[in-house]
């Protein structure tokens, strides 16, 4: 089941400082989020539900050391994922 991706403003904020860094992970990113909102429980993104203060909040890899946190919500009547956060491991956890 394909999900809409929304992207919060502080997604799209992150997204933009790491393209700007390294142009070329805007090729992974855009495959990761293609693949998420086709199957979110892919075995490649290894999508896990988080912890402590991001509780019920969902993660998953777009790239070596590259995270992306977002939730399920419902938008229009239909299933989707809203996009709350992309950095390193470090930046997001």
């Amino acid at each position: 089941m394909k999900r809409k991706l929304l992207q919060s403003n502080a997604f799209i904020r992150s997204a933009k400082r790491i393209v700007r860094k390294d142009p070329q992970i805007a090729d992974e990113i855009r495959r990761v989020l293609r693949l998420l909102s086709e199957d979110a429980f892919h075995p490649y993104l290894k999508t896990h539900k988080l912890k402590g203060f991001s509780g019920g909040s969902w993660a998953c890899r777009a790239g070596y050391d590259l995270r992306i946190i977002f939730d399920f919500v419902q938008h229009e009547g239909s299933d989707a994922i809203l996009l709350a956060m992309i950095g390193t491991h470090d930046q997001v956890y």
